[in-house]
């Protein structure tokens, strides 16, 4: 037991609430509805409309971010260049950036 300011932490004693609460709420699970069928019953209601297929709902990421990537086509076709989707450049990219920024801080606490 660890005795605070703002009272007391007892990890056994929070362990044994945990297993009374999940009994309680197993115990409230078991009271459910037991003519409960997952096919029809599991589909989302759209006033009676037939849900439409995936292909016809997904909105792509291209969709979505449209505008702000036409905003900024300049930079992206900069970076699409310099991508190559190779672990290790991003890595060499990573260091190299690090390596900059500690001789930055190193200049200016030397100044």
């Amino acid at each position: 037991m660890l005795r605070t300011t703002g009272g007391f932490w007892d990890p056994v004693l929070w362990i044994i609430a945990f297993i009374v609460i999940a009994i309680i709420a197993y115990i409230i699970r078991g009271f459910g509805r037991k003519d409960y069928k997952k096919g029809e019953q599991a589909k989302p209601y759209l006033s009676g409309i037939e849900e439409p297929s995936k292909e016809e709902v997904y909105v792509k990421a291209g969709n979505i971010y449209w505008g702000f990537i036409e905003a900024l086509r300049g930079y992206y076709d900069a970076m699409m260049k310099i991508h190559t989707g190779i672990i290790n450049d991003y890595v060499a990219w990573f260091v190299g950036i690090t390596v900059i920024l500690f001789i930055a801080i190193f200049l200016v606490e030397v100044i």
